[in-house]
């Protein structure tokens, strides 16, 4: 995803009485294989099951503050052949810690592609981030904290 385009901030205080967003609450994602995604949102990002339903399906893990919820899908939505056809583009997770060469050496050791490590903007401001891909193809940020502000 590119990086580059104005940034426009104001003071929260300015929002008026309008929606104050705290956070990233969770975002679900349509998966092909229910146990492969958990066993790779467990073991790859050490994310944990904190719920499961059975009506509707849905399983929640939960990462950090956030969780994320996965939900059966007839296939992989990462293999639709339209981009535009896909879950999302990505989604950003903050990774406390965040140690590129270790990050990158744990992925690889479980089987996972490592993006190049680049600064990108996130909620924090500019900061080290990384690309990855879920079984499912979901594109998945590992972002590091602010190097520099907003």
């Amino acid at each position: 995803m590119p990086d580059a385009g104005t940034v426009e901030s104001r003071n929260a205080s300015s929002a008026g009485d309008g929606v104050r967003i705290a956070g990233l609450d969770h975002v679900v994602l349509r998966v092909g294989n229910l146990d492969r995604a958990i066993d790779f949102y467990e073991r790859v990002l050490n994310c944990r099951v904190e719920r499961r339903l059975e009506q509707p399906k849905l399983v929640q893990l939960r990462a950090g503050a956030s969780l994320i919820d996965l939900v059966p899908a007839s296939a992989s939505p990462g293999e639709a052949g339209d981009d535009a056809a896909r879950n999302m583009d990505h989604f950003a997770v903050r990774v406390d810690g965040f140690d590129a060469a270790a990050l990158a050496a744990h992925l690889r050791r479980h089987g996972v592609e490592v993006g190049e490590v680049r600064e990108r903007y996130g909620a924090e401001g500019y900061g080290p981030s990384l690309y990855i891909s879920d079984p499912d193809g979901n594109t998945v940020e590992l972002k590091g904290p602010a190097t520099r502000g907003l």
